[in-house]
């Protein structure tokens, strides 16, 4: 992996990572490794994950192995103590990341109360609780940054999985709260929204060539949104270098919205 860009002060950040195994995550937990942070991710993909673990500890410059964690994010007392045992190996986490999602569609006339309760745990409810297991740490610590990620999708009026689009559109809302609730303890919270990225699910399940015409259409740069794109604004945001940004959106998608 090539460094854009180097953030002196990461080295040694101890970082968190919700579904830091694939995707977006799995280069956030490269990225971060890269700049010498102590990063721990969870995820409910261990052997995708285990095999990054071995990939990013064998790549030249990370002086510090990536802690996996496995967890279903659902279960909030399992989530609670993999921050324990994060902040146990490497430290208080002063970056938090609430990367993890899953964009799973779905139509409104088939949603039950079930589906919808679960939807919600896998998108919403989790990073809420992260932030409250995280928080006293970095208050601890004398500061930090929370990185909520949201989605273009909502933005675009994108159909077809309400529950995950509405899941999406909160994240903005906690961030703008919890900004104003801590920023004073130089604790910044920003909202880091991908647009439509080249994810090995994305590629597989839904960039048809129909979606590429939408794509063209939509972005106004040309090429692709990458994992790594998003990652290299995830550090800018995380480091000392945004110390002045807080409760705001970071859009990172090409120039589509």
């Amino acid at each position: 992996m090539q460094r854009r860009a180097i953030y002196p002060d990461l080295a040694g950040r101890s970082v968190f990572v919700t579904g830091g195994g694939s995707g977006i995550g799995a280069a956030l937990t490269r990225a971060f490794a890269h700049q010498g942070s102590r990063v721990a991710f969870v995820d409910i993909a261990e052997t995708a994950s285990r095999e990054l673990v071995e990939q990013v500890a064998a790549e030249a410059e990370v002086s510090h192995r990536p802690l996996f964690l496995p967890c279903d994010l659902r279960d909030i007392e399992a989530l609670r103590a993999a921050v324990a045992q994060a902040a146990k190996a490497h430290g208080d986490i002063t970056v938090l990341l609430n990367n993890a999602a899953h964009d799973e569609r779905h139509k409104l006339e088939n949603v039950t109360v079930e589906y919808w309760d679960d939807r919600v745990a896998v998108n919403q409810r989790h990073v809420l609780f992260a932030a409250q297991a995280v928080l006293p740490q970095m208050q601890r610590a004398g500061g930090g940054s929370v990185v909520n990620f949201g989605s273009v999708s909502w933005k675009l009026r994108q159909g077809g999985m309400p529950a995950y689009t509405m899941a999406k559109a909160a994240m903005h809302g906690l961030t703008r709260g919890l900004a104003r609730d801590y920023g004073k303890q130089h604790i910044r919270v920003n909202t880091l929204v991908p647009g439509w990225v080249m994810t090995e699910r994305q590629l597989t399940l839904w960039v048809t060539p129909e979606a590429e015409r939408e794509i063209e259409a939509g972005q106004t740069l040309a090429g692709r949104v990458m994992p790594e794109n998003i990652a290299d604004m995830a550090l800018f945001l995380a480091s000392d270098a945004s110390a002045m940004c807080s409760a705001q959106e970071f859009v990172v998608d090409g120039g589509w919205t």
